[in-house]
C-alpha cells in the first residue's frame, strides 16, 4: 500500500516537484484584490543554510499557493535566541506578523494579554480550514485554544510528544572504551565513575562543558520526587514553567548542588561563565567545544543535515559517537529519571489583532493549504533525486544535498511547523529513520530507535509530564521574567563555583532575593489560578 501510494505521488511529480492540488475547500477563489501576509519562521543562524526569509522554498509556497489566490506570502525571520525581542519591536512598529505562533504558552498569553492578538471564532476557521480543525480534534486540543475564556489559538500537532525522541545526546564512546567502558552509563554512579577516570586518564582538561543559561527553562524535572504529590501537584502548577527560571524551588536546589559537585571535582573550566561576545553579552561555548574535541557530549535536535555533527568528524575524524542514556543521571535519593514530556501540541498560532477580515482567512487558507499531504511532503522532502529518493517501502530517503533547492533546519520545519513540530513519515522506526542525520562515518538511525524506546518505557511509568498550561493570563509573569532570568543567570554561576560549605546558605539567600524581585507574586498568581480550576492537571500516572 506503501508502495502504491508513492507510485501514485510520483505521477504527480513534474521536474521533480509535486503539484499543489491538494483537497482544500471547494469554494476558495482567488482575492478580488492582493492581500499581504506575513508569516515568522525562526533564524537559527546556521553557516551553510540559506536566508529562512528568502529561499527558494519561500518562493515555491508563493508560487504554488499565494499566486494562486492572490496572496502575497512574506515571510519574517524570528532570531531563535530573541525570539519576544524580536515580536515586540514588530509589535511596537505596528508590523506585527499576521501570524504569531510560539512553542511556550507563556509567550503567546503575553500577547493575547497585551491585545496582540485577535480573538477569533473556530467555527469561522472551521469553515475556512476544515482539516487543520479536524487535526485539532483528533488530537484533543481544542482545550487549549482560549485564554480568560476567549478564543485565540489554534494548535499543531506534537508527533509523540511525551518521548522527546527527535532530541538526542551524543557522546564520546571512544573516550568511553579508553577507561574501560563498552557501553554507555546507565547510571549516575557510572556516569561519575567514567568521567573522573577520563580526567585521571588525561583525555581532556575539562570533560564537560556549561555556559550561562541563555533561556528560562530550569532542567530540573530529574530532580523532582516521584510520585507527585497532591501538594506536589501544587507545587508543580506554581513552579514548572518554561516562561520563568522556577530558581527557589527544590529540585533546582539539588540540580545545581550536583553542578557545584562537579565543578569541585573539575569537570568544567573556571571560565565557564566568562565566554563573551564583542557586545559583552555571554556566548554558548558547549557546541563549540565538543566540535574541538574537548568535552564528553553535546545534545541537539536531530536531523538529516547536523552541521555541528558534520563539524565534529571533520575535526575527530577516528571518534566513535554514541547516544547517551536517559538513565544516566539517574541516583537514588537525587534523581528520579523523570524528563520533560512536551506539550501536546507543537506550535500555538494566534493572529494579529490588526489583521483584516481578508489577511485572516489568507492566513487560514495557507495552514489549510499546508496541512494537504501533497504540499506538505513536497516541503518536508523536497525534490526526488536531489534532496531524497524513494526507498524500497515507497517511503523517501533524505540525502545529503546542498544545491540550489537545499532545505533549510530539519527539512523545513520551521516552515512546516505550522502544521506540527516535526516530520512524522509511517511508523516511529520509520520516522526516525527520516529524521537520521546522514553524510556521517556513523548511522545513528537504530541507535535513536532504541533511546525512543527508552524514553517510551519512562512515559509509560509516568515519569514524563509537562508544564501546566493556564486558562487565564498570569500578569506578573510578563512583569517580572526578564528580570528573574538575569538574577538566575547570575545565581547560576555563582552556585556552581561556590566553596560547597557555603552552597546552602548562599542559595537560601539568592532564593529570598528571587522571591522579593517578583516570583513571589508569579508563584501567587499562578496558584490561585490553579486552585480556581484555571489550569491543566498533572496525569494521573504520575501520581
Amino acid at each position: 500500500m506503501k508502495k502504491l501510494f508513492a507510485m501514485l505521488l510520483a505521477l504527480c511529480l513534474v521536474l521533480g516537484i509535486a503539484a499543489a492540488n491538494a483537497d482544500v475547500p471547494a469554494d476558495w477563489a482567488p482575492f478580488a484584490e492582493r492581500v499581504k501576509i506575513t508569516v515568522p519562521v525562526y533564524d537559527r543562524s546556521k553557516a551553510g543554510y540559506p536566508a529562512v526569509d528568502d529561499n527558494y522554498w519561500t518562493k515555491w509556497v508563493q508560487s504554488e499557493f499565494g499566486d494562486k489566490y492572490n496572496i502575497d506570502v512574506q515571510y519574517v525571520a524570528i532570531p531563535r535566541g530573541d525570539v519576544m525581542t524580536k515580536y515586540s519591536l514588530l509589535i511596537a512598529a505596528d508590523e506585527t506578523p499576521t501570524i504569531l505562533m510560539e512553542y511556550d504558552y507563556p509567550k503567546v498569553a503575553q500577547w493575547a494579554n497585551d491585545g496582540a492578538m485577535a480573538v477569533i471564532s473556530l467555527d469561522d476557521f472551521k469553515a475556512v480550514a476544515p482539516t487543520f480543525y479536524q487535526a485539532m480534534v483528533d488530537h484533543n486540543q481544542l482545550g487549549y485554544t482560549d485564554i480568560n475564556g476567549k478564543t485565540y489559538f489554534v494548535l499543531t500537532e506534537r508527533p509523540y510528544y511525551d518521548t522527546t525522541f527527535a532530541f538526542a545526546t551524543f557522546v564520546r564512546m571512544d573516550w568511553l572504551r579508553q577507561v574501560g567502558y563498552d557501553h554507555v552509563p546507565q547510571n549516575y554512579a557510572e556516569y561519575k565513575d567514567a568521567i573522573n577516570k577520563m580526567i585521571e586518564a588525561g583525555i581532556t582538561k575539562y570533560p564537560l562543558s556549561t555556559g550561562i543559561p541563555s533561556a528560562a527553562y530550569i532542567a530540573n524535572f530529574g530532580f523532582r520526587d516521584f510520585p507527585v504529590t497532591d501538594e506536589g501537584e501544587k507545587e508543580w502548577a506554581m513552579h514548572s514553567s518554561l516562561g520563568t527560571p522556577c530558581f527557589p524551588w527544590y529540585p533546582t536546589q539539588r540540580m545545581l548542588k550536583r553542578l557545584n559537585d562537579e565543578y569541585h571535582m573539575g569537570w568544567y573550566s573556571p571560565e565557564f561563565d566568562l565566554d563573551k561576545n564583542s557586545s559583552g553579552m555571554a556566548t554558548d561555548q558547549t557546541q563549540t567545544d565538543f566540535i574541538n574535541g574537548l568535552t564528553y557530549s553535546y545534545g541537539g535536535y536531530i536531523g538529516t543535515n547536523m552541521a555541528w555533527l558534520t563539524a565534529f568528524y571533520e575535526n575527530n575524524p577516528d571518534a566513535e559517537l554514541a547516544i547517551a542514556s536517559p538513565y544516566g543521571g539517574v541516583e537514588e535519593g537525587v534523581n528520579t529519571g523523570c524528563i520533560r514530556a512536551d506539550n501536546p501540541f507543537g506550535m500555538i498560532v494566534g493572529f494579529s489583532s490588526k489583521a483584516t477580515p481578508d489577511q485572516l482567512k489568507a492566513a487560514w487558507m495557507l495552514m489549510e493549504w499546508m496541512i494537504q499531504p501533497e504540499n506538505l511532503f513536497v516541503l518536508e522532502n523536497g525534490i526526488e533525486g536531489e534532496t531524497y529518493k524513494l526507498g524500497e517501502d515507497g517511503l523517501p530517503v533524505m540525502l545529503d544535498y546542498s544545491g540550489e533547492h537545499m532545505m533549510n533546519h530539519n527539512n523545513n520545519i520551521d516552515m512546516t511547523c505550522l502544521v506540527h513540530a516535526s516530520k512524522k513519515v509511517g511508523t516511529i522506526e520509520q520516522t526516525i529513520a527520516q529524521m537520521s542525520p546522514v553524510g556521517l562515518p556513523q548511522d545513528f538511525t537504530q541507535a535513536l530507535i532504541d533511546n525512543y524506546y527508552t524514553l517510551r518505557e519512562i512515559a509509560d511509568s509516568g515519569k514524563a509530564y509537562s508544564d501546566p498550561v493556564f486558562a487565564v493570563a498570569i500578569e506578573s509573569e510578563s512583569e517580572y521574567s526578564a528580570t528573574l532570568l538575569s538574577l538566575y543567570q547570575e545565581y547560576y554561576a555563582k552556585l556552581i563555583k561556590c566553596d560547597p560549605a557555603e552552597f546552602d546558605g548562599l542559595f537560601e539567600q539568592f532564593s529570598q532575593e528571587f522571591l522579593d524581585a517578583g516570583y513571589q507574586e508569579i508563584i501567587d498568581e499562578r496558584l490561585a489560578a490553579y486552585e480556581a480550576g484555571n489550569t491543566t492537571h498533572l496525569p494521573a500516572t504520575a501520581k
